[in-house]
């Protein structure tokens, strides 16, 4: 038996397993491409170790999509006769990615916390956890974890950079924007290229207005993301988002094509429709149309991407830029096959998702369609139960403000003007930027009293 960078047992008698596992383990949290080759290379050095292939199971969930989620259980399933020769912890990690591949992420979240309460400095524990509370909406939950396992780490542990950036998110999510900024900054002096905590800054930067501030963070960093994955994508779009809000719109569109869709990419090709990318690229889209921008042909590949998607509805977040993408195009037999394929997953499934698309993906969806035929009431009237719980779809607040920004137009379309100033008083609560200096927002501000 050997141990891992953080000193916890592995179960394997193979010492390049081992090594291994830590190699993953380092390209996981760094989001560097060649990861899933670190992880082959692993298991043929031991192919029935229980963290490795916990490992194959866990990046197979990570995609969002539920054509991948069988192999997961299939993972499980395989592994059962290693378990009875591994570690407690190691049957543990089986158990909740069982329970992540059901769709029972109570369950899943608890496992992974019971696994932190014994061994806090189980990182592939703490960063599955941190990622899928955070696709729940659950913020206080991801605070909480990183907050009761800080004191068990410094920077003699690996790894110690990646509870930094974190910290930084999962602060910046609950609006502590100094410890936040503090922490994420911090990581970054450990490893300029830890692009979670690239990302976590660049969030601050964003919810604080401070526009050349994110423009200069994330190009200053720029030479250090060579060899990442879809996450550079995603601080790619922040920096658009920073663009955005000058009105730079060439640039935006510049980004668009060269930085965060990126079509020519070996990164996009791997994942060509990837719930992060799509997100990216669909809000970007609806947001520069908005505001009277040209986007060319650029519709046509992601209404494509959500045909080939429709029924899939494992990211309840994803859902409504589907059917953004859809509605942009005019496909919208299509869009109704997947508001079809939306109620018929929340009727017949059991797990967390089911409900949440229930309550929120599916008026929220209804309301891009209306909105798209021009029924701005009914999209307002659709989404309007659905706002003070929406945040349970996942997502950041730059990211969801894509959808307060559907409901706003509806409403000011719609001569709305309570739901309007409603939306405006919501955003103004919330978001330390007032509307007036926020582009989706100035015109309302300006026509509505709030």
């Amino acid at each position: 038996m050997h141990q891992d960078a953080q000193g916890l047992a592995l179960t394997t008698l193979a010492p390049d397993a081992a090594a291994g596992y830590d190699s993953v383990i380092a390209g996981y949290l760094k989001y560097r491409f060649d990861t899933p080759l670190r992880l082959k290379a692993a298991l043929k050095a031991d192919p029935e170790a229980p963290m490795l292939n916990l490992l194959k199971g866990s990046f197979a969930m990570l995609a969002y999509k539920s054509s991948y989620v069988d192999g997961a259980r299939q993972v499980v399933e395989a592994m059962q006769p290693a378990l009875a020769r591994a570690t407690e912890r190691e049957r543990a990690h089986a158990a909740a990615l069982a329970a992540w591949a059901d769709d029972e992420m109570d369950r899943a979240l608890a496992i992974w916390e019971g696994i932190l309460a014994s061994h806090p400095r189980d990182i592939l524990a703490f960063r599955l956890h941190h990622f899928c509370a955070f696709w729940l909406g659950r913020a206080d939950a991801m605070l909480k974890t990183v907050e009761t396992i800080l004191p068990h780490w410094d920077a003699s542990v690996p790894g110690w950079g990646s509870v930094l950036a974190c910290r930084s998110f999962a602060n910046e999510e609950c609006g502590h924007y100094t410890v936040a900024e503090a922490a994420g900054r911090a990581a970054i002096e450990q490893d300029p290229g830890d692009l979670w905590a690239v990302h976590a800054v660049a969030h601050i930067l964003e919810m604080q207005g401070r526009r050349g501030e994110g423009i200069a963070w994330i190009g200053g960093l720029k030479p250090h993301f060579d060899g990442t994955n879809n996450l550079a994508h995603h601080v790619w779009w922040h920096q658009a988002m920073y663009h955005l809000e000058r009105r730079e719109f060439d640039e935006v569109l510049r980004l668009y094509d060269f930085g965060f869709r990126d079509l020519d990419s070996a990164v996009t090709q791997q994942q060509p429709d990837l719930y992060i990318d799509m997100q990216n690229a669909i809000s970007m889209l609806f947001r520069l149309v908005r505001h009277g921008v040209d986007v060319g042909n650029r519709w046509i590949e992601l209404a494509d991407k959500a045909e080939g998607r429709i029924g899939d509805c494992r990211s309840a977040f994803t859902l409504p830029h589907w059917m953004m993408a859809l509605c942009a195009e005019g496909r919208l037999d299509a869009a109704r096959s997947m508001l079809e394929g939306m109620r018929d997953f929340a009727g017949a499934n059991r797990g967390t998702t089911a409900p949440i698309v229930a309550r929120y993906a599916i008026p929220v969806s209804e309301a891009v369609l209306l909105h798209a035929q021009g029924d701005h009431r009914g999209a307002v009237a659709a989404m309007r139960p659905a706002l003070q719980g929406m945040y349970a779809l996942g997502g950041s607040h730059a990211q969801q403000d894509v959808l307060e920004q559907l409901f706003l137009d509806a409403a000011m379309k719609g001569g709305l003007q309570d739901d309007a100033r409603m939306l405006l008083e919501r955003v103004a609560g919330r978001h330390p930027v007032p509307p007036e200096r926020r582009l989706g927002y100035a015109a309302a501000a300006r026509a509505v009293a709030y």
